[in-house]
């Protein structure tokens, strides 16, 4: 669920709310601090047609995105606050030159420097990534790839394969190695086959651009272009022989559990040894395949490319993949590619915001808990746990109800969801950073020393019991996630903020915000990939056979009514692609409204401001989607995100509640009417 608080000033308010035709009339004083703004519902559209317009469009008009921003929204004001806490955090650590080696504020401090140093950077060019690059112009024979392949995977250069450690998907109490496929530039396999003409721009652009990082790195226009070419045309037999992103969703698919002789047969041309020891183990007694066919074919293009080739891909891909922390012309012109004509971003953002947001990924933890001393109310936490409850014992409620699900499953239903851990706000157990490489050097030999260290870090995994501690993102994070093999639920302290979340809001507005993405994440357990988990994390079916088929034939609706969807010119949601955060969008607000409905059980439901407490509910809803994109950057999502566009993650999940249509009449004719024939339903 991720994604960004400016405040919006106010000058009129004047508010008809159409479904019971009452006018609203309050200054500008009066509506300062509350949870919803009045003068941002536009009276001019009617709810029951388009109600994320009714909620959002005045507010999205108010504030066009930024020229650094490929998107605007509710998401991306809160990451900006988050990021300001953070600067100041980075700033003040940067300031103190006495700071213990090794300390928190040494280590912040040293990072933060190296990044802000665009002189130095700029004067070193190329320079620290030359020992790559030379040892690339003595690799004269396939054998020699595999020692290249595990320094790569080490410091996160993209290459053919990924390499990461994680809980068996069938034996959660245990890590196991997987290998991924991976090794392109494009966002994803399809880019390199679509015929429309956006696709076919972005592969033209994406060859200027490889072109472009050859100049710099001293090759003429000519072997520039060669050899762009030759890359690309690797790149795309490696993208055919991928899957695709919905085959992807399926977790059986992705797990292939071979011996590691099977390995070593299936893919000969490769020295799986030197590959595990130059990664810093022993060669596992087995693995897990994500992708076998893309491996066969990888192998087969392991002896029938030539090494020149080979070469420059990898010189391609080492610069590339740390052009953001070389000299300014590296970092422009991946800007102007990945930014500009990928998300359409008229401009860089402040050097200190790119810096910012590695940091958060690099020295997460230390920057974690500086974070939570100054930004998390711990009362939220509280609150929230009891929100989290309120949400279970509904879904709980839900299940009993169902009448497409027979008893046996329900009862293992109730087992995993009684089963679900919940993590709020931040870690019990940081985690350390002792002998972490980041000092007085350049930033991109800090942010190989810091990529290195994580990979390390996960790769120490092995052989160790179950971390049932470990967060999967920082306290200053605004998102939140479900993790299927751990049967966890985690919401960060950054998102605990209004819209989502507000100690001084009514229950509607916090059950309407923070209560859907809860319930959301609680769904998650129970979509198309998440039921496919156990209680205790196990990839295993504990369906019926009669279960399993009705809860396929009820996501079938889901996937026919998303695909209908045309958000940006001719382009369709994927609705396969988006069907497991569909089904947890409205799983997560039936839940919502009916944990809010019972937590309000027996009071007055008088309205605020005119607002009926379920009218109140349903436009938080829609006010923490409040999001617009750039075109650009709305194709990529189209193409590549699971979730669908905000304004549809609105009006698809409002159309299969009937309470909706009460708290906003809704009638036949109306857009946002569905036959009750037609809408999907679930959890």
């Amino acid at each position: 669920m991720k994604q960004h608080l400016l405040i919006v000033s106010v000058i009129s308010v004047l508010l008809v709310v159409s479904c019971g035709g009452n006018k609203h009339k309050q200054n500008s004083a009066e509506i300062k601090n509350q949870a919803i703004d009045l003068s941002m519902l536009d009276s001019s559209i009617n709810p029951a047609d388009d109600f994320f317009d009714y909620v959002n469009s005045k507010w999205i008009k108010a504030n066009p995105i930024p020229a650094s921003k490929s998107a605007w929204g509710a998401f991306y004001e809160l990451d900006e606050k988050s990021l300001a806490v953070l600067k100041e955090i980075q700033e003040k650590a940067a300031a103190d030159q006495s700071a213990k080696e090794g300390s928190n504020t040494r280590y912040i401090g040293d990072f933060y420097r190296s990044a802000m140093d665009s002189v130095g950077i700029d004067k070193a060019g190329l320079e620290p990534l030359l020992q790559f690059l030379t040892e690339l112009d003595t690799l004269s024979h396939p054998a020699a790839v595999a020692k290249l392949y595990g320094e790569y995977t080490r410091l996160g250069i993209t290459s053919p394969i990924a390499f990461y450690v994680e809980q068996d998907f069938k034996n959660t109490t245990r890590y196991i190695s997987y290998i991924y496929q991976s090794g392109l530039g494009l966002p994803d396999r399809d880019y390199y086959f679509r015929t429309d003409e956006s696709s076919k721009k972005y592969r033209d652009e994406y060859l200027k651009y490889m072109q472009r990082i050859f100049e710099l790195a001293g090759y003429d226009t000519k072997q520039a272009e060669a050899k762009a070419k030759s890359v690309f045309g690797l790149e795309t037999v490696l993208a055919k022989a991928s899957m695709t992103l919905v085959e992807q969703r399926d977790p059986y698919k992705t797990y292939n559990l071979m011996k590691i002789e099977e390995l070593r047969k299936s893919t000969p041309n490769f020295n799986w040894d030197e590959y595990f020891r130059d990664l810093g183990i022993v060669p596992p007694s087995e693995i897990v395949i994500g992708q076998p066919d893309f491996l066969k074919a990888w192998n087969v293009l392991l002896k029938s490319t030539k090494m020149d080739v080979w070469r420059d891909y990898f010189r391609f891909h080492v610069i590339n993949s740390y052009a953001e922390q070389l000299s300014a012309n590296f970092e422009k012109a991946h800007f102007e590619f990945y930014d500009k004509v990928l998300n359409g971003k008229q401009e860089m953002e402040p050097r200190w915001k790119k810096v910012t947001d590695l940091a958060g990924y690099l020295l997460r933890d230390i920057l974690g808990q500086e974070y939570v001393k100054v930004a998390f109310d711990e009362n939220a936490k509280k609150e929230a746990l009891e929100l989290v409850e309120n949400l279970r014992s509904a879904l709980s409620e839900r299940i009993d109800k169902l009448t497409w699900m027979g008893d046996s499953t329900k009862m293992k239903a109730k087992e995993k969801l009684n089963k679900m851990i919940v993590k709020i706000g931040y870690p019990d157990k940081w985690r350390t950073y002792e002998g972490l490489q980041v000092k007085a050097q350049h930033y991109a030999l800090n942010v190989m020393a810091g990529i290195e260290y994580e990979f390390k870090r996960n790769l120490s995994k092995l052989g160790k019991e179950i971390d049932r501690t470990e967060w999967g993102m920082g306290p200053q994070t605004v998102n939140a996630y479900y993790n299927p093999l751990l049967n966890e639920i985690v919401f960060p302290a950054a998102i605990l903020q209004p819209p989502f979340f507000d100690p001084k809001a009514d229950k509607a507005v916090n059950y309407g915000g923070i209560g859907m993405v809860i319930g959301h994440e609680l769904t998650h357990g129970f979509d198309d990939q998440g039921r496919q988990f156990d209680a205790n994390g196990n990839l295993s079916n504990w369906w019926t056979a009669d279960d399993e088929k009705r809860f396929k034939e009820l996501a079938t609706r889901f996937v026919k009514q998303y695909s209908a969807y045309v958000p940006v010119k001719d382009i369709h949601i994927n609705g396969e692609l988006t069907l497991g955060e569909n089904i947890a969008d409205l799983g997560g607000m039936i839940i919502a409204y009916t944990a809010f409905k019972k937590a309000t059980s027996g009071k007055k439901d008088d309205p605020i401001d005119g607002l009926t407490p379920d009218q109140r509910f349903f436009i938080n809803f829609a006010q923490i989607w409040r999001t617009h994109y750039r075109e650009e950057a709305a194709i990529q999502r189209l193409y590549t995100d699971p979730h669908s566009p905000p304004k549809y993650r609105v009006i698809g999940t409002l159309t299969n509640m009937p309470e909706f249509y009460t708290a906003f009449n809704v009638k036949e004719g109306n857009k946002m009417y569905t036959p009750d024939s037609l809408r999907c339903m679930m959890w």
